[in-house]
């Protein structure tokens, strides 16, 4: 699944390098090897403090100057929204950009652009467990602090979801791959789109919700001594 998520990444024409940031647990040895033989730069760092991991994977790129962020659940990425992103990000001088914040896309196809300065404040000063999971969250909670803007789809499909999380999550992608990526490897989200409009029965993870790993994290906060 990974693998297929970074052939459509590479397709992006605005992004230079990339490197794929996994913990050091021992589970994730499999993975590490299989990344290397198709080519791609691993990081390993902390399982739990994902911020300190990212930090470090761009610290292996000191040239890198802006950062962009994709989850490793997202096999229907599409590259044109990752441009696009990245475009709007770099027009307008932003600290930070994602497009799920408000969400008009459809959970799956999330990216987020900062400055490198950006990230690595955030890493020095996000203290609460929520903060240092999940990222950017310490940016996005700042806004005082940061210049940040928001990539807004025309219409909104955030209802959708094309991540992967839930076992009818991956039922989804699997039937979506399965139809669309022999005759066109290249699908991206308009095929997408016009596939389910088709066959609306492909969905069945619309009751799941968007973002609830963050939302535990967030009531951990709140509980923790």
């Amino acid at each position: 699944m990974l693998i297929h998520q970074i052939e459509r990444i590479r397709r992006s024409k605005l992004i230079d390098e990339l490197v794929v940031a996994t913990s050091c647990e021992e589970s994730d040895d499999q993975l590490e090897h299989c990344l290397k033989q198709a080519g791609c730069k691993v990081y390993r760092g902390d399982l739990s403090d994902v911020l300190s991991r990212f930090c470090g994977a761009a610290q292996q790129l000191p040239e890198a100057s802006t950062i962009v962020r994709l989850t490793g659940d997202c096999p229907l990425t599409d590259w044109n929204v990752l441009d696009a992103a990245i475009a709007y990000f770099k027009a307008n001088s932003f600290d930070y950009v994602s497009n799920a914040d408000p969400a008009t896309w459809p959970d799956g196809l999330d990216v987020e652009v900062m400055t490198r300065s950006a990230l690595f404040d955030a890493g020095k000063h996000a203290k609460l467990k929520s903060d240092r999971e999940h990222v950017t969250s310490y940016i996005r909670n700042n806004k005082q602090h940061y210049r940040i803007g928001t990539l807004l789809n025309d219409e909104d499909l955030s209802a959708l979801r094309w991540t992967v999380d839930e076992p009818e999550d991956f039922a989804f992608v699997t039937k979506v791959y399965d139809r669309l990526y022999s005759s066109n490897p290249n699908f991206a989200t308009k095929e997408i789109l016009d596939l389910i409009a088709v066959e609306p029965d492909l969905i069945q993870n619309s009751h799941l919700k968007r973002n609830e790993g963050y939302l535990k994290s967030l009531a951990n906060d709140r509980n923790a001594p």
